[in-house]
């Protein structure tokens, strides 16, 4: 007679319930955020050149998993003749460091100084936008960018570039990026 062994399979894990996900990624985030970086020195951030011109960012979507507070975006860009011209949503703040100039929103000048706030409008479609140096042969303006993501994301947060700064070298304006 034939002995019949029945072979016990292993027992499924049981899933992870939507909560248990949700507690333990937010514990997680919790843990990121005590780690993560408070002070961001300038010395440690190196310039880059870009469409815009030349930046120095501090925060970015790079970032966000090193930092304590994650989902700005803040950067310092220095302007010597002009930034390129694009299209976005408004709803962010610019602190100028150094300089004067002024910005063209929709068509309209606003002129600006060292310590003032520019404040670009949030509009249905964005707003077109450029920045000047009021004086192109002497020292470059800078200003600092403080944008709130998730706001900015909520309203679709379209991008158009028009035109580059003049000092970039890379490749040629894209006709429209949507992100």
């Amino acid at each position: 007679m034939v002995e019949r062994i029945k072979e016990r399979g292993r027992e499924r894990e049981p899933e992870e319930t939507l909560y248990d996900f949700n507690y333990r990624f937010r514990q997680d985030y919790l843990r990121k955020r005590r780690e993560g970086e408070i002070v961001l020195r300038g010395r440690d951030r190196s310039w880059q050149e870009s469409r815009q011109g030349l930046h120095k960012w501090f925060c970015n979507v790079k970032f966000w998993d090193q930092q304590a507070v994650p989902y700005w975006s803040m950067f310092i860009i220095r302007i010597k003749n002009h930034s390129g011209k694009h299209v976005h949503q408004g709803g962010l703040g610019l602190y100028v460091l150094e300089g004067k100039g002024y910005t063209v929103v929709d068509g309209v000048r606003y002129d600006w100084e060292k310590d003032d706030v520019i404040i670009l409008p949030v509009k249905p479609e964005g707003c077109e936008h450029q920045h000047f140096n009021a004086d192109p042969n002497g020292p470059p303006v800078e200003w600092i960018a403080f944008i709130f993501n998730p706001f900015s994301e909520a309203m679709g947060h379209p991008l158009e570039q028009k035109e580059d700064a003049p000092e970039w070298k890379g490749s040629t304006v894209p006709t429209r990026h949507v992100t």
